[in-house]
């Protein structure tokens, strides 16, 4: 075997629908996105992003600060990140349409508008990229759509911002918590 197979950190790769997990190991993030398109038999373009919260991890130096067995999510161009709650709702919900879902979330908000501060990202993701021509002959108000697909987009956005706050404020607490270890074992 090539010494090459043995270098780099091991990672677990998991494809948009969460259904084929798959572990490699690679040294960058080229080489890891040459082998997870391999491992999953993608010849097209794949996006990398982080299982957990959708991080794109587009550079090789954030790709090296990953710890062993991160669980890395694979999107073809066509597909989008989404929690794992988001999609579990959705199979529960039958909604397997992605026209007739933004339909019945249009439906929804245009009978109670607060309605969007409760959406999950896939919906707001849905909204905010939805195509307000295509819909108009589905009896909506473009001026309705227009404000929908802002709000949405903004809601998303803060959404998005606040788990970032989230993620540092977890970092911050494991550093303390590691810096506060290590001064008790000096001791």
């Amino acid at each position: 075997m090539d010494s090459d197979e043995y270098c780099g950190k091991p990672y677990k790769i998991i494809d948009s629908k969460r259904e084929k997990k798959i572990g490699i190991v690679a040294s960058s993030l080229p080489d890891f996105i040459t082998k997870a398109q391999k491992k999953l038999n993608i010849s097209e373009q794949i996006k990398v992003v982080l299982e957990s919260d959708g991080t794109e991890i587009d550079e090789d130096d954030y790709f090296d600060t990953l710890e062993k067995n991160t669980l890395i999510m694979i999107l073809k161009p066509d597909e989008k990140w989404c929690s794992y709650s988001d999609i579990s709702i959705k199979l529960a919900d039958d909604q397997v349409d992605g026209s007739q879902n933004l339909y019945s979330l249009i439906q929804r908000l245009q009978n109670d508008i607060g309605q969007i501060a409760l959406l999950g990202g896939c919906d707001l993701e849905l909204l905010s990229d939805m195509d307000p021509d295509s819909l108009i002959d589905m009896s909506f108000d473009r001026s309705f759509l227009d404000q929908i697909k802002e709000a949405s987009g903004r809601f998303l956005y803060e959404k998005r911002e606040a788990q970032d706050a989230l993620n540092l404020l977890k970092l911050y607490h494991a550093s303390t918590i590691n810096q506060t270890s290590s001064k008790k074992s000096k001791v």
